[in-house]
């Protein structure tokens, strides 16, 4: 809904829309609730079985497209675009305010930050490290026992994690193949907030074991460690082989075949980590009842984006907030 009203569809297109993903999710939770545990454990959602169901050539054609550029984001291919080699080592690129290291000349850390005041010792990187490693299996050990650890630095990410530390850790193997980690601080889940469970030692460990269940496939490397001062972190591999939906360029005939897409991820995901897809599927029979009230669920939501957007619009022109754009803020570092 959101994304529709952004595109500026009309409100049938935007609700529709909504009905596809709940379609979509009935649909296969249906077929899930006739399958087996190990079947659903193993089931994939994959380029070529995407491929296999679509019957648009334009799709198709998309989805080939997607493929060769995800074929393309490698690690060795970011190598030369995030880091640069100094000596013997390669260390990574400072690109305020995205990228920069925490301790560089480019930081935007202030001067009374827990991390620029203490020492290397206080940090207990290595430690942090170690810990991480601990979390794997021992044969993703031994894989990471034939890297190096070269560089680190902060690295902004998406609007879910602004506030939160997110750092960029750049490997490299005897070979001097890359391996770029990605470290995110874990905070406490938003629906913890709202529901009574039982408490969570460690947020990183709860990120990292709702991947584990819900994904077919969870990345190679993803673990979990406290990092400097107690905060809880996850770690797994920057941008290896992934893609991002550019929602921007779909007309509503694609971005209805996306919207189908993500129904059927979340109805995977769901029977697989709850092992309830009969239980679900059930509750939510075959009427439009639950697409009524997504769409009224969804249109609630999307005003309120709205309404929000719209108050923090009006704060920055009142100058109550400082809004600056990318190339302003990279204006004042030298990069």
């Amino acid at each position: 809904m959101v994304a529709a009203r952004h595109l500026r569809h009309k409100a049938g297109v935007a609700e529709a829309l909504v009905r596809e993903v709940v379609g979509s999710y009935q649909r296969r939770t249906a077929a899930y609730a006739e399958m087996g545990m190990l079947d659903t454990w193993y089931d994939r959602i994959s380029f070529e079985r995407l491929l296999e169901e679509e019957t648009l050539p334009e799709v198709q054609k998309r989805i080939r497209r997607g493929m060769e550029r995800a074929a393309d984001r490698t690690h060795e291919s970011l190598l030369p675009k995030l880091a640069e080699r100094i000596g013997d080592r390669w260390s990574i690129l400072d690109a305020p305010p995205a990228i920069f290291h925490v301790r560089g000349e480019q930081t935007l850390f202030g001067p009374d930050d827990d991390w620029l005041a203490a020492s290397d010792e206080d940090l207990g990187l290595d430690e942090a490290y170690k810990d991480y490693l601990s979390t794997l299996a021992p044969d993703r050990r031994r894989l990471l026992a034939h890297f190096t650890r070269h560089d680190l630095a902060f690295k902004v990410v998406g609007v879910g994690s602004v506030g939160t530390r997110c750092l960029v850790q750049l490997l490299v193997d005897q070979h001097d193949k890359p391996l770029f980690l990605q470290v995110k601080e874990a905070t406490r889940s938003v629906v913890a907030r709202y529901y009574k469970s039982a408490p969570t030692a460690h947020e990183g460990r709860r990120v990292v074991e709702g991947q584990r269940r819900m994904q077919a496939a969870s990345d190679l490397f993803l673990g979990w460690t406290k990092g400097p001062f107690g905060r809880h972190f996850y770690m797994r591999q920057l941008r290896d082989m992934k893609l991002s939906a550019q929602i921007e360029l779909m007309d509503a005939e694609l971005l209805g075949r996306y919207a189908s897409l993500c129904g059927w991820v979340l109805a995977r995901a769901h029977a697989k980590a709850g092992g309830l897809a009969a239980e679900v599927s059930g509750y939510l029979g075959r009427s439009d009842r639950m697409a009524d009230v997504m769409v009224g669920y969804a249109n609630g939501y999307a005003d309120q984006v709205e309404r929000d957007y719209d108050q923090f619009v009006t704060a920055c022109r009142s100058g109550r907030l400082e809004a600056r754009t990318d190339a302003d803020m990279a204006a004042d570092f030298r990069v």
